[in-house]
């Protein structure tokens, strides 16, 4: 009778505690792993509207942080030195999938990995420094989106000269680091003569070189800048802008931020729907696509904006030819 009655009590006891959450391992309403997405960034912080673009693309197919995904950012605020240390910490952790922006930052992923998949939100030519084998077949662990730098470098100058019709001498500001720059500055002085243009280039790869860089600029008597996309120039493009402004020499970007910021104008592919794009090519990725299979896109948005702030203390007059294509003004 007494074992009948422990029989009894233990069968209530543990009816009374399912409820409170002590299944087994193997009902299947415990929570499953979260997916563990790394973040890389080099241009960019965690708290910039493109990061915040990305963070809506995974919402928009599906995920919830936290109860889906997990995402491990890490940004090297522009100093490209720091990219290895973050690249093997993500490594170490075993994330699922690394989304990382900047030629070199990418670079630096894929040499430390073949198996995690690599999405590349921002690319300047993914071809061309060997990044993958093809668009449509990028081939190993690497997808993602390419900026078309190449097209848009040759339309940037001639956006300025448009902007500016008595313009002749402009200095290019370009990172040694970079392994695509060399590229762009023989694009560039292609083009140049056919838009009645002489270049000065000038060079800095660290916070201590641009003031130099900038006086280089102004001795050559320039008249614009013309500065090529880089993670370094973007984070330090408030500093960048001060030399210029100081310079009187009008700016032109590809990022939108720095014509916001103070530039004369900008004209790029939209950085913010980069990211949200590249979003989607985790999601495929986590539901078990393989990056090899996913071809690379190209961007469909475009964004010219022009800083009426800056070309009025500059005496600048923008032409109304520009300012009725451009996406956004700023008065």
């Amino acid at each position: 009778m007494m074992r009948r009655l422990l029989a009894l009590g233990l069968g209530i006891l543990l009816v009374c505690l399912g409820p409170l959450g002590l299944g087994s391992a193997a009902d299947p309403q415990q929570p499953t792993s979260l997916r563990r997405i790394g973040v890389l960034l080099v241009g960019f912080s965690p708290e910039s509207k493109e990061a915040r673009a990305f963070q809506q693309g995974l919402r928009d197919a599906g995920y919830a942080e936290g109860a889906d995904v997990v995402i491990e950012w890490r940004s090297a605020k522009g100093d490209y030195a720091r990219v290895p240390e973050l690249v093997a910490d993500l490594v170490q952790r075993k994330v699922d999938v690394i989304v990382v922006d900047g030629t070199l930052a990418i670079q630096a992923v894929k040499r430390a990995t073949s198996t995690i998949p690599i999405v590349m939100a921002l690319a300047a030519d993914p071809v061309g420094t060997g990044l993958v084998a093809n668009l449509a077949h990028p081939g190993e662990n690497v997808t993602g989106l390419s900026l078309m730098i190449p097209e848009l470098n040759v339309k940037r100058l001639q956006l300025i000269k448009e902007t500016i019709p008595h313009l002749t001498r402009v200095a290019v500001l370009w990172n040694p680091g970079t392994p695509w720059h060399p590229k762009v500055n023989e694009d560039l002085r292609a083009a140049a003569p056919s838009l009645s243009i002489e270049l000065k280039f000038v060079s800095a790869r660290t916070l201590e070189e641009l003031g130099p860089a900038l006086s280089a600029a102004s001795r050559a008597h320039s008249e614009a800048l013309y500065i090529l996309p880089d993670g370094f120039f973007l984070t330090r493009r408030t500093t960048l802008l001060k030399l210029a402004l100081q310079a009187r020499l009008p700016s032109i970007w590809q990022e939108s931020v720095a014509a916001e910021a103070g530039g004369l104008m900008s004209y790029g592919a939209n950085y913010g729907d980069l990211f949200r794009r590249s979003a989607g090519y985790v999601d495929r990725i986590l539901k078990g696509a393989r990056p090899s299979d996913l071809p690379i896109e190209q961007p469909i948005r475009f964004d010219l904006v022009v800083n009426l702030k800056t070309a009025k203390a500059l005496g600048i007059a923008v032409p109304e030819s520009i300012l009725q294509r451009a996406d956004e003004v700023i008065r």
